[in-house]
């Protein structure tokens, strides 16, 4: 038996694979919300989606013009992980995607950063170990405004 892979999807699951596709989310995923999770427990209070802020950053620290990037490890290939593989159909139009996705991704945030934004991208994966991200996390933002010793 020969094994072999259509470039084209079959029509009778183009149906199903565009339902699946449109259920991915820009905004508020799993990662997203697990993030703004932990920041809440640490005591950091944030703004979600700022507009006006290239990239519209996941969460956005105004005053401190600090802003996190949580990224999908498919969507935006991590390099190293195993979730951001290329799929095995239609290699080219994913491959030109992610390279898209990429440039993108550099071109945003690198208009961000000279507008006075520093950024951390949190990807996917990191997720998953919440100690060290809140460790990390913690690095990046400093203290909370009630550790500062305000009480405002």
């Amino acid at each position: 038996m020969e094994i072999w892979h259509k470039e084209v999807m079959d029509p009778a699951v183009a149906p199903v694979r565009s339902r699946l596709m449109s259920r991915i989310r820009r905004a508020h995923t799993k990662p997203e919300r697990d993030v703004r999770s932990l920041l809440h427990r640490l005591g950091y209070r944030y703004r979600i989606q700022l507009k006006g802020v290239p990239s519209r950053p996941d969460v956005a620290f105004p005053r401190r013009q600090m802003a996190i990037l949580v990224h999908g490890c498919f969507w935006h290939q991590h390099q190293g992980c195993h979730r951001a593989r290329l799929p095995a159909t239609r290699r080219d139009f994913w491959r030109a995607k992610f390279e898209k996705n990429i440039e993108r991704d550099a071109r945003l945030q690198a208009a961000a950063e000279a507008q006075g934004w520093s950024f951390i991208v949190i990807w996917e994966c990191e997720t998953e170990d919440i100690a060290t991200l809140g460790t990390r996390l913690v690095r990046f933002l400093g203290p909370t405004r009630w550790d500062s010793g305000r009480a405002c």
